[in-house]
């Protein structure tokens, strides 16, 4: 079966709304994020595109002018949203780059939007094994929900059935240009 046929299927086995729903990828230029956007593309999903600059890295404003040219070309309308994803004390980098992020996704979703993110199965266990070395309890041990209410939204991850080696085989296969975070090759 195809990449595309099971994403559809992935879309279609979750709690998802009324038709009339509009679809917001948080599109970061990344692999996922890329291959997440080319696929509801590919099936036709009526959705516009959310890039969120941390200003974290020297090449933020770039990945800004990719996602808008990959939009562009795709036909996609693009929101970009500036975060201060400065750290409070006692908060980690990335702690306060998600938190940023996510507040931003959701101050920017409208009446009736649905958010849609990139994680993948390789994202699920790497939670799980975060959560494992800060010992969390029970319920900071669960997976990540496929689809999980967000405020007054809905939020769902259509490809967490995919591992990160099939993703990269669409991609490749598609031949998607992405941009990589040089934070994501530090453990």
């Amino acid at each position: 079966m195809s990449f595309v046929k099971r994403f559809q299927q992935s879309l279609e086995s979750l709690s998802l709304p009324a038709e009339d729903t509009g679809f917001v990828i948080a599109y970061s230029g990344g692999l996922d994020s890329h291959v997440l956007l080319h696929c509801c593309k590919q099936l036709g999903i009526a959705m516009r595109a959310v890039h969120v600059h941390h200003g974290l890295q020297a090449v933020a404003d770039d990945w800004v002018e990719h996602c808008q040219r990959t939009c562009d070309q795709l036909g996609i309308r693009l929101d970009v949203l500036y975060v201060d994803a400065k750290p409070d004390t006692g908060e980690s980098p990335e702690e306060a780059a998600r938190n940023a992020r996510y507040q931003a996704l959701h101050e920017n979703l409208l009446k009736g939007e649905c958010l849609v993110t990139a994680q993948h199965r390789d994202d699920q266990a790497e939670t799980l094994l975060l959560q494992l070395f800060r010992t969390s309890a029970t319920a900071g041990l669960s997976a990540m929900p496929a689809s999980k209410t967000f405020g007054d939204h809905l939020h769902i991850r259509p490809l967490l059935s995919f591992s990160r080696s099939e993703i990269e085989t669409y991609a490749s296969d598609n031949s998607l240009q992405w941009v990589e975070d040089p934070s994501n090759q530090d453990t």
